[in-house]
């Protein structure tokens, strides 16, 4: 696969080519970079491209064949199920331009269902694929501490780890084609449910007279202490709703959650009405506001009475 360690010897460099430079794929790609791997980019709009070369080096490409073309591996972080066929299947897709031997890393946060089409495609070519969605946020990409949950076949993973290592805080192996995707719908039932929980509870202590603040900073130091408490408390209080993933993304994931529900059974009541109070959050021009935005929901309910 060409590959060859750095002079420390704990590092591998390789050709990479990286698909999809949002807020996410951005800095990710740049870490790929400074890490001193040969990195090509390719983004719907060039201009951006453009930047990303002028800021970390390496070059762009027109397509996502030519971005991949003699890439030992070709990572891609799009939007949706559609967005990752358009960039994969096709004579302009990455999988044209790929060798066999060669492993497609895919960030996206999509279905099981396209994760599975896509590695059996892959498969047919001698190219090995993994869906690798990552949490953690804009932020968590930025700082290169991303969690990344993986499917596909250990072999590949083991290759491909090393260079995953270079944004992420932590890597895993969840089990076959599908497996990352399942987790990650497993991470988005799990947000939901909590931030309209820490959503209910200011609201709760505001009306009832408390100081919001000094009610977390007691319970965080108990059972009641997640990650959104301590990260997104002082925010919601505040109203600033700009500091994470938007509404509009994850509206996204929890109807991918809710189709694989229905697939496998699974009862999710509260999910659901979260994604419902979501809804309600973009018709009150939410769309881009992030995910503690539930809070600003009960708020306006208040206003109104």
């Amino acid at each position: 696969m060409n590959l060859a360690l750095t002079e420390g010897g704990d590092r591998m460099s390789a050709r990479v080519a990286f698909i999809g430079l949002g807020v996410m794929g951005y800095p990710m790609a740049g870490y790929l970079a400074k890490q001193g791997n040969e990195v090509r980019v390719y983004n719907r709009t060039a201009a951006k491209a453009a930047a990303w070369v002028d800021t970390y080096g390496g070059e762009s490409a027109m397509t996502p064949a030519e971005a991949a073309e003699g890439a030992d591996f070709v990572f891609a972080c799009v939007g949706n199920d559609d967005d990752l066929r358009a960039v994969t299947l096709g004579n302009e897709g990455a999988f044209a331009g790929m060798r066999e031997g060669a492993i497609f890393i895919d960030h996206t946060t999509a279905s099981a269902e396209v994760a599975r089409e896509l590695a059996a495609a892959a498969a047919s070519q001698g190219v090995g694929f993994l869906d690798a969605p990552v949490s953690g946020g804009q932020a968590g990409a930025e700082n290169g501490v991303l969690t990344v949950m993986v499917g596909g076949d250990a072999g590949v993973f083991a290759q491909a780890e090393p260079l995953i290592q270079a944004f992420a805080r932590s890597v895993r192996l969840m089990g076959p084609a599908g497996a990352g995707q399942l987790t990650k719908m497993v991470n988005q039932i799990c947000i939901a449910g909590v931030v309209q929980g820490l959503s209910e509870g200011l609201h709760f202590a505001r009306n009832a007279g408390l100081d919001a603040e000094a009610v977390v900073e007691v319970i965080s130091k108990g059972a009641a202490q997640s990650w959104q408490m301590e990260n997104r408390y002082k925010t919601m209080l505040a109203g600033e709703f700009e500091h994470g993933f938007a509404v509009d993304w994850m509206r996204k994931d929890l109807d991918i959650v809710l189709s694989e529900a229905r697939k496998n059974g699974s009862h999710l009541p509260v999910t659901a009405v979260v994604d419902q109070f979501y809804s309600e959050v973009q018709a009150m021009g939410g769309n881009r506001w992030d995910t503690s935005s539930l809070f600003a929901r009960l708020e306006s309910m208040k206003a109104k009475k």
